[in-house]
């Protein structure tokens, strides 16, 4: 059905906004404005449009008019607000409004517009602009829902009729202040007669009283909503309720049957058995306990509750003997841990029975009458001394025979009597506890195997003589006072006297006397060094070797002598070694062995082997071990046994060997001493010869002495000769040899005159090998 409302303009005071028969929702809800309000010529009441609407024309839903408007078309009515133009339009001639599409209340329930009356021609407005709610009137469109289902409850078991369940709520879009349209009814359409529901409310409660869960522990309901308060042509809506019944201890627990498990030799705190007493309850209130209650295996066995499957283990608490006694009963009572007093009618909740546990017997091994047996010997004891004893015996035969197991065989022990003996000299420093497992074999059945342990303690005798701590090195500086200490020593014995180690200390006899050094006992297992005397010099004795006597405190008395090694060095003002040992010599002052290995070079040399590297040894400086930037990385020793690969081979290729060797370089004066090494040939910068013109053996030799005299004044070499080693290409390689010194000894043509365009680097090989004359200075 439709409203319609004609509504025209008042310019008299009366028809003011106090004769609205209904107030807009955006009017001033003060009522005292009104009085205050500017005068208009609308007058309104809400507008009503029904939702969906279906019919082909548009819905007519008001009409506007204005007491200016004379019917001359002078006035314009102008519509405006939500949905203007889009659902609502406005004849700008009549002022009649039109609903052009169909209406949800559920999507917007109401439209608020603006209208104003305009001059035609000049677009003015004629009157104020003033608002006006279009209202959409609910049909019942919208069945109820269940917005929370399906829903899932539960109930205690054995509740009483009437006990409520769960509340059910379904909701309705339509609008709940007009009609019955959103007005819903609770019916319940599946789980009768077990449940109800309360046909306003929706609270689901228990129809039957006493139900089982043991019979029956879960139904699904199906409650449906109508609204129209349930009427005919009402829309509807359902859901599903699970309803599961909850436990309660409402079932004693019953044994079913005795158990009578059979027993064999089982070790201490091992499971007899396991029995169970049915309870149709779960949960907690199926948990029970169990108890021995009586019989003649009380203090043999315990039994508890194993709590994931609540049965009851019997465990064993003393070993078993069939000899002894070969069968227990035993009387076990099962009880529900909780209980509920609301059911005690149903009980007790409680049960017994008994248990018989037969002992099996079995064949036992051999027992040891002291699984450890420990014992004592002295280290010095001889082969077949007698240690102690150990015995086995069989509970079930009287034979067994006992078989030791010490792989390193320093004991015999007697298979008959037990007798353990040495059978090995024994070091109490190599081994000072033995641990020997001995096992005793039945006769009959040599996999019965009892087993036993021997531990036996060596005991120490005095068997080791005393000896230095620790590898000392002594230090003497050359501007030491007489009486200084000059080291602190102490000892070690292998040996571990019950009393501890006392040392004595003494200059061995052959020095005792010395006008040098003497020797101070300090009585606390320590001893120091002093000198007697001043005014040391490496140059007369760099080193001084002092031979120390210690002596032990055991019985007997073991003693050692023990050299200990100082070394005169050049100290500074604080005593802090600047350089030790022997100072180096001159050139006429050279080891025999560097003589030698200079004289094996140069026959070497003479023999015409090839030579492959020559390298200079690499000295040690002072300072950190960090390369300088100058430095040529290259030039190291490296010794290998395979043929070079040339001038690309920078791993072991020496880049001094291509220097010149007539450049002559400036001595510089060593820190420690001022080395004097002639050569053989005592040449000046300007006079001395060439290379290429003299003879073979003297070229090698020159330059082995001149590299020489380069090594000892170099400042930051070692204070000491050091020892260039030439080494010489051997013959067999598989590729042949590839030196050029080979070639020169054969005769070749070839023409080495172009190294001395290739620089300076390679003007060393040019001395060697170039000829301005075309000869070699090998042929």
């Amino acid at each position: 059905m439709s409203f319609f409302f004609y509504f025209y303009f008042l310019f008299s005071p009366l028809a003011s906004v106090s004769g609205d028969l209904e107030r807009s929702p955006h009017s001033d809800p003060d009522p005292w404005e009104v009085q205050h309000r500017h005068k208009r010529s609308w007058v309104w009441n809400q507008f009503f449009v029904l939702e969906e609407y279906t019919g082909n024309e548009p819905l007519y839903v008001g009409k506007l008019h204005s007491d200016v408007d004379k019917g001359d078309g002078k006035v314009k009515y102008v519509l405006s607000g939500e949905g203007a133009t889009s659902i609502f339009t406005i004849d700008e001639n009549t002022g009649d409004i039109h609903a052009t599409k169909r209406l949800d209340r559920e999507a917007q329930a109401y439209y608020t517009l603006q209208a104003q009356a305009v001059d035609r021609l000049t677009n003015l407005p004629v009157e104020p602009k003033s608002e006006f709610v279009v209202k959409v009137q609910d049909i019942n469109d919208n069945e109820p829902k269940f917005l929370d289902g399906p829903y899932l409850a539960g109930v205690p078991e054995m509740s009483p009729l009437g006990t409520m369940v769960v509340q059910v709520a379904a909701t309705d879009a339509d609008d709940p202040t007009y009609g019955n349209s959103a007005r819903v009814v609770y019916s319940i359409i599946h789980g009768q007669p077990y449940f109800s529901v309360e046909p306003k409310t929706g609270v689901i409660r228990t129809a039957l009283p006493n139900m089982d869960r043991e019979t029956r522990d879960q139904y699904v309901l199906v409650i449906q909503a109508k609204d129209m308060v349930g009427q005919m042509g009402g829309l509807s809506g359902t859901t599903s309720v699970t309803v599961t019944l909850t436990d309660v201890n409402d079932n004693p627990p019953r044994f079913t049957h005795s158990k009578s498990p059979l027993l064999e030799s089982l070790p201490v705190q091992s499971v007899v058995a396991r029995i169970k007493a049915a309870d149709a309850d779960i949960g907690s209130n199926a948990e029970m306990d169990y108890r021995i209650m009586d019989g003649d295996g009380l203090g043999m066995f315990n039994i508890t509750t194993d709590e994931d499957t609540q049965e009851g283990v019997i465990i064993l608490l003393k070993p078993l003997d069939f000899e002894t006694k070969s069968s227990f009963s035993l009387r076990v009572e099962a009880t529900n841990r909780n209980i509920d007093s609301n059911f005690l009618s149903l009980g007790p909740f409680s049960d017994t029975t008994s248990v018989k546990v037969t002992v099996e017997d079995v064949n036992e091994p051999p027992i040891f009458s002291a699984p450890l047996s420990k014992m004592v010997v002295s280290e010095d004891a001889k082969v077949g001394t007698s240690i102690g004893k150990v015995s086995a015996h069989d509970p079930d035969t009287s034979s067994s025979a006992i078989r030791n197991t010490d792989l390193e065989r320093y004991f015999n022990v007697d298979a008959l009597s037990g007798v353990i003996s040495t059978a090995k000299p024994l070091d109490r420093e190599a081994n000072s506890v033995h641990n020997l497992t001995i096992f005793a074999i039945e006769s009959q059945d040599p996999l019965q195997t009892g087993k036993g342990i021997a531990l036996i303690t060596v005991l120490d005798i005095n068997d080791n003589a005393p000896v230095f701590a620790i590898d000392y090195e002594t230090i003497l500086c050359e501007n030491a006072m007489p009486g200084q200490v000059i080291q602190t020593i102490s000892a070690v014995d292998k040996d571990e006297p019950l009393s501890g180690h006392r040392f004595y200390f003494a200059l061995a006899a052959p020095v005792a006397g010395n006008l040098n050094f003497t020797l101070r006992d300090n009585k606390d297992n320590t001893a120091s060094i002093l000198t007697k005397r001043g005014g040391f010099r490496r140059q007369e004795q760099p080193v001084y070797r002092l031979p120390v006597l210690i002596v032990d405190s055991g019985s007997p008395a073991l003693s050692s002598t023990n050299t200990l090694s100082v070394r005169v060095c050049d100290c500074n003002a604080d005593g802090v070694a600047l350089s030790c040992g022997a100072v180096a010599y001159t050139a006429t002052g050279l080891s025999t062995g560097a003589l030698l290995a200079i004289l094996g070079c140069i026959i070497t040399l003479l023999g015409k082997i090839h030579v492959i590297s020559v390298s200079e040894v690499c000295v040690r400086r002072k300072e950190p071990l960090i390369l300088e930037e100058e430095r040529d990385i290259r030039e190291n020793i490296v010794r290998y046994d395979d043929e070079g690969g040339g001038e690309e081979d920078t791993e072991a290729f020496d880049m001094v060997t291509l220097r010149n060797l007539n450049v002559i370089r400036d001595p510089n004066v060593r820190r420690d001493v001022t080395p004097d090494t002639p050569t053989f040939f005592h040449y000046t910068s300007a006079t001395r010869p060439s290379y290429k013109s003299l003879p073979d053996n003297v070229v090698f030799r020159e330059f082995i002495w001149e590299r020489l005299k380069d090594a000892d004044v170099d400042p930051s070499a070692p204070p000491y000769d050091s020892l260039q080693t030439y080494a010489f290409e051997g013959s067999g390689s598989v590729a042949e040899s590839l030196s050029s010194l080979e070639s020169l000894s054969t005769d070749s043509d070839q023409n080495y005159d172009y190294l001395t365009n290739w620089g300076p680097r390679f003007k060393k090989l040019a001395d060697l090998y170039g000829n301005s004359d075309g000869t070699s200075v090998f042929s």
